[in-house]
């Protein structure tokens, strides 16, 4: 007698993912050819601290068999034929708990992230490397199968349960022909149109991938783009900027120019390669470091650019496919802002912010009206004018209060950089880094600001004897924690309080 086993296969998705539908089509799957199935679950804490696990088993009927086979409810470490996985740090989730093995487990999953609570409340960047999820699942699997599926479902107007069947068909790990599942989606009867689409897109794309190479789009090369100003800004990067930090300083350049426009871009390359002439020959590091952070550091979330991203056509459209609004369907998006008077002083030419600034009856004034925050309905005429107003104060920034703080904060820090990679480019390459600590607005940034403030007060204390080691673990302490008990902890460990 042969000695059958079942399929084993373990699906990991958040709620409102499909992942009970996926199971359910697995099951009719099977039992419409010819199997017998069994499907489980196992729900998570919550929608995106731990995913719910459904586990299905397919044993083939074989006449004569004298006994019905008794099936698994739970999915075992280094016993399961394939994972599917909605999500990338899903992916990340069954490799370590031993699930996916090189041996025998074909791994499909979604290439896109959903954002733990844990990486979107962390002060510093706090989200895992995806090329490292990758590289790892790459390792663990027998054979992994990836693209982003979320794409792919809002392309077809489906979910990304139909993507994953889809995947799954094109994969060719189970005993079932493109048919078949597709019939499977057809007697289920809900949503077959957008399921078929998303099915079909899936199939093809995963049937291209016969191993587990990489299957993300090649690097983009870079054209010369039709703006005469821009163009020259491109050739700037590509003749005067080492090869080593090309590609940063080209998002930069992007960044700056959606961020203001080509003058600043420009006045960001004139930064950067002014920094290139003093760096010594192993600044590589150093430099792609600057260069990143410089970018960030120049395009600072001030109410203008706040008000410009809520306003833009883009996000109304994300929002839309995050709530799943139908066509015929009214959005309304209401925003909570709750800017300080310190913010409505820095929007305002550099003259008037500092005179409101100063104690007097209309700072009061303001001040009180500032207190609470208020709901602004983004979707509403109103609202969206309002806003939009702001936004277009862009004309005007380089001439505001704001403006002129963040330029002097960012040549002090290249100043130093410059001032420290004579002698230390590692702890130079530490002092860039340092940047980390100043994003946001509001509150946010107040706080980021003063962690900052005081750590290259430390810098300037220790001199050359500061260690690149002992200004990380500084800076790590100010991500730590946003009261900065940390800081002073690590500040009077290292006798620099």
């Amino acid at each position: 007698m042969m000695n059958l086993q079942p399929i084993k296969i373990a699906i990991l998705a958040m709620g409102g993912e499909g992942g009970g539908v996926l199971a359910d089509w697995i099951v009719d799957l099977g039992e419409h050819n010819g199997y017998r199935a069994q499907t489980t679950s196992v729900p998570g804490v919550a929608q995106r601290t731990g995913a719910t696990i459904y586990y299905v088993e397919l044993f083939p009927v074989e006449p004569g068999l004298a006994r019905a086979p008794v099936l698994s409810l739970m999915p075992l470490p280094g016993d399961v034929d394939v994972v599917l996985a909605s999500e990338l740090m899903e992916a990340g989730r069954a490799v370590q708990r031993g699930l996916v093995t090189p041996e025998r487990t074909t791994l499909i999953s979604s290439t896109h992230r959903v954002y733990s609570i844990a990486e979107k409340t962390a002060m510093g960047d706090g989200r895992v490397d995806s090329e490292t999820l990758i590289a790892h699942a790459s390792k663990a699997a027998k054979r992994y199968i990836r693209f982003d599926m979320a794409q792919a479902a809002q392309a077809s107007g489906s979910v990304i349960s139909a993507v994953l069947f889809g995947a799954l068909a094109g994969a060719g790990v189970l005993p079932f022909s493109r048919r078949e599942f597709e019939e499977t989606i057809e007697r289920g009867g809900v949503g077959v149109k957008p399921s078929l689409r998303a099915f079909a897109l899936a199939f093809d794309r995963a049937s291209e991938q016969e191993t587990s190479g990489a299957s993300e789009p090649a690097d983009e090369i870079l054209s010369t783009p039709r703006n005469a100003t821009v163009a020259q800004l491109v050739e700037r990067v590509r003749a005067q900027l080492p090869t080593a930090v090309q590609r940063i300083a080209f998002e930069g350049v992007r960044r700056l120019i959606d961020y203001q426009d080509p003058a600043y871009a420009r006045l960001y390359l004139d930064r950067l390669i002014a920094l290139t002439s003093e760096m010594p020959a192993e600044g590589a590091a150093l430099l792609r470091e600057t260069a990143r952070y410089l970018a960030l550091w120049m395009s600072y979330e001030d109410t203008i650019r706040v008000a410009d991203l809520k306003t833009r056509g883009a996000r109304f459209e994300r929002v839309r496919g995050e709530v799943q609004a139908q066509s015929n369907q009214l959005l309304e998006i209401n925003e909570f802002m709750h800017p300080r008077i310190e913010e409505i002083c820095e929007t305002l030419p550099a003259g008037l912010g500092r005179w409101l600034a100063k104690p007097h009856w209309l700072h009061g004034f303001v001040k009180r009206r500032t207190q609470s925050g208020r709901v602004v309905r983004t979707s509403s005429l109103g609202g969206y004018l309002m806003l939009h107003a702001v936004a277009s104060l862009r004309a005007i920034r380089r001439s505001t209060l704001r403006y002129q703080l963040e330029n002097a904060r960012i040549e002090a820090w290249l100043a130093q950089i410059a001032e420290t990679a004579k002698h230390n480019p590692a702890l130079a390459t530490e002092i860039a880094r340092c940047q980390r600590l100043v994003k946001g607005y509001s509150d946010t940034h107040a706080r980021g600001l003063k962690n900052y403030q005081t750590l290259m007060a430390a810098v300037r204390k220790a001199g050359a004897r500061l260690a690149p080691a002992t200004l990380r673990d500084l800076r790590d302490a100010a991500l730590a924690d946003e009261h900065g008990h940390k800081l002073k902890a690590a500040l009077a460990r290292h006798a620099l309080a």
